[in-house]
This record gives C-alpha cells, structure tokens and sequence, in this order.
C-alpha cells in the first residue's frame, strides 16, 4: 500500500480509477486541510473509485494509543504507537497569545544523550519515516479540529535529532510546504539541533525560509561538552561557522536551557554575549523540566529573568520562556522514557 502522503503514487491511482483533478484536490482538502477522518474523505471521491482507494492507500501509520490533557495550560501529549510497536510523543501546544501548534518527533529515542533530556536515557532506536513524521501533524488536526481550531505552526522539538534524519525530515518539511497537502509557509516551520555543521549548512541552503534553531546551552567548551556529548564532534568554533552561514540567511533561534550551577554565572552570560555577538539570532531563554533519574537543576526564574535582560541590554532579540504540559510530562525534555520502557517489557 502506498501512504497519503505519496503524491506520486496517488496520482496513479487517481489515473487508474479515472478521478477527476478536482475531485482529488477535494479528497486532500478533506484529509489535510480540514482534518476529515477516512471516510469521509474517501465520500469526496466518485463512488466507483472508493474501494480501490481504500485496498491502496495506507491512511495512517501510526495509531493514537493515549492522549493526556494539561489541567493548566492546554497542552495535550498524544502518546502514538508505530507498526513495529515503538513509541513516539507529540504534544499539540494551544498558547493563548499564538497559533495552535504541534511539536514532533523525527526519531525513535535520540542518540545525541544530552544530560538534561529524558528521550537521551532511552536510547536510540530507529529514525522516524516521512509518513510517520506526517502522519503526527495529521492526527493532531484532528485532535483539535472539534475545538475549532488547526495547526498552524510545526516544530522539529519531540524526540530525536532532526538532522541526523536529514532524508526523512527534509521530504517531511517538503511535504508540510506543498500547496497540496498542508500549505504552510516556512515561517511557521521550525527545525531544531544540537548543532551538526554540516547538516545546518544542507538544511539552510535548502530550506532557507523554514526556521532554524539551535540548541546552544552554553557558549563554554567545556560545559556544553558536560551537557552536550555531540559537542566533543562538533565544537563551538566549528558550530560557529555554520551558524554564522545560517544567520546570513535569516535569523536563527538559539535555544539556551538554563541550569544551576552550570551555564547561568557570569562567565557563561559573558561568553555567551561574545559568542552572539554580530549575529541575527533570537535568544530563548529556557526553563529546565525536571525528570525522574535526572541530576540538574533549573535555574531560578528571577535569575533568569536577570540573565535575559542583560541580553536585551546588551542588543539582543530575547524571550523568556514558560513551559507548556510540565503536569503531564509533556514539556521540553521530558518526552518518553518509562512508557517506553513498559512498551518493550
């Protein structure tokens, strides 16, 4: 069978069962637009050319096996099981002063290990498929298509490295800009990495509208080696480069976690300022999410808060962020690691 998400494939099936282009733009409307299930998208399709479609056409490939709503601040964390009986997190984010996102996964677990991540203690499995990657947009539209609303933003932020599934996520990025299936602008397409030079440069010259951001954490060798094990590949003025080629394309976000003790005294914020310095990025500054068998410690927020007005002082784009579905476990950092476990037991 072939997924929805092959244009190719269903156009020869559209061929082959004689269905008209307008009736083929109806059938995608329903499935990726207006977040219709199964049926009632085959209904947009003449009568004599549903069954054939239904034996073809592969309509998901993952299957919802729970969802967990926030009590606090309207995220949901919809736990999916893959084919080979792996599992994968979303979490569809409803802030109140922004679009209705969805954060994806592109791995199964992560081999990168960065120390504040729950998803590095699990290991690595496998890379995610287009239509896996995909299929976590889709079903998440039709989780909040009964509130009203749509996605409207996609961020490469749950579980694994993007760019080391540079295939998988490229055809994904494609596929959520084409005008046939999701039609979203690169704006509201966000990528994120620890930091892999070579990959950010392919990722930048070709998608050079879609967001980048970068997993900073600390502009110290030594301390993001201490958080960041791909930091001993990739150091900081190696990374630099890549993100100096990045910048010159649009601005990058860099994502800077901050922990006690490690990466908020005043010769990280010093560092950090220098390392930033002549660049166009927009500094996010990071709560850390604790999680179980985990040794870190955030920072406190009125440090937090001092460390981010410093940068704004010093020139610098910069928002303090809150985390959205800390109660369900659903925030940065803290996506599967027990349920996982349990899964495969």
């Amino acid at each position: 069978m072939v997924t929805i998400y092959d244009t190719e494939a269903l156009e020869a099936i559209r061929r082959r069962t004689a269905v008209q282009p307008h009736r083929m733009k109806l059938f995608r409307n329903a499935l990726f637009k207006n977040a219709r299930d199964w049926d009632a998208a085959l209904e947009t399709l003449p009568e004599n050319a549903r069954a054939d479609f239904a034996r073809s056409v592969d309509f998901e490939c993952l299957d919802l096996a729970e969802r967990h709503d926030s009590e606090i601040d309207g995220a949901s964390k919809l736990i999916f099981q893959t084919r080979d009986a792996n599992l994968i997190e979303s979490v569809v984010l409803r802030p109140k002063t922004g679009r209705t996102s969805v954060c994806v996964s592109s791995q199964v677990g992560c081999a990168c290990y960065c120390s504040f991540c729950a998803t590095g203690m699990m290991g690595f499995s496998r890379n995610l498929t287009t239509a896996e990657i995909l299929d976590q947009v889709t079903q998440s539209n039709r989780v909040v298509r009964p509130e009203g609303r749509a996605i409207r933003n996609v961020v490469f932020m749950g579980m694994g490295e993007p760019l080391l599934n540079l295939d998988n996520v490229f055809a994904a990025v494609d596929a959520l800009k084409a005008a046939p299936l999701f039609n979203l602008t690169g704006s509201r397409i966000t990528v994120s990495t620890v930091g892999i030079p070579d990959a950010m440069n392919r990722f930048t010259s070709e998608f050079p509208d879609v967001q980048l951001a970068l997993s900073l954490h600390s502009a110290r060798q030594a301390a993001r080696e201490r958080l960041m094990p791909q930091a001993r590949k990739y150091p900081l003025d190696e990374l630099r480069e890549a993100l100096v080629a990045a910048t010159a394309r649009g601005k990058v976000m860099i994502e800077y976690l901050m922990l006690a003790g490690v990466n908020d005294r005043e010769e990280d914020y010093l560092a950090l300022e220098n390392y930033l310095k002549g660049l166009s990025v927009h500094v996010n500054i990071i709560p850390f999410n604790e999680f179980a068998g985990g040794d870190l410690r955030g920072t406190p927020l009125p440090e937090r808060k001092r460390f981010a007005a410093r940068l704004k002082a010093a020139g610098f784009d910069v928002t303090l962020r809150y985390s959205l579905g800390s109660d369900i476990a659903a925030a940065c950092g803290q996506l599967v690691q027990r349920k996982q476990k349990e899964s495969v037991a």
